[in-house]
């Protein structure tokens, strides 16, 4: 791929640099709320911009989605990203399986609505109704 630039165009940039700032906004709130302290806006942004700089930019720069043949990113860059910091790791970890388990628990109740609109049975009323019928079968 000699040649070929993988960086992205600068408005991506500029969405990732908004997303990474939004996320650093959230996780201050979160630390203010626990640890009872404030963190100014530009404390937030510096901290924002860190991050970009250290993350980023050393991602976007290192050439691994082009190596990697993608372009997007996912759980599992960020957790090869953040190795170096086992706290950074630990909590990136924690919060990835946080939400695949928030994910699954809601495709679990959508499909269980969707089967309830189709009045269709759930495995548990499948088994129940099966044991219901062979119990008066034997009557």
């Amino acid at each position: 791929r000699a040649g070929v630039s993988v960086l992205p165009p600068p408005w991506s940039l500029q969405r990732l640099k908004a997303a990474v700032h939004y996320t650093v906004g959230c996780l201050c709130q979160e630390v203010e709320e626990d640890k009872d302290v404030q963190f100014s806006k530009q404390s937030i942004a510096a901290i924002s911009e860190i991050t970009f700089r250290q993350c980023g930019t050393a991602w976007v720069t290192s050439g691994y989605l082009g190596h990697a043949k993608r372009s997007t990113i996912n759980t599992e860059d960020v957790k090869l990203l953040a190795r170096r910091s086992s706290s950074l790791l630990k909590y990136i970890t924690q919060k990835s399986d946080e939400l695949a388990s928030s994910n699954m628990e809601q495709k679990e109740k959508k499909k269980k609505k969707s089967s309830a609109a189709k009045g269709e049975r759930t495995p548990g009323e499948k088994e129940a109704a099966v044991t219901e019928n062979e119990d008066s079968n034997m009557s």
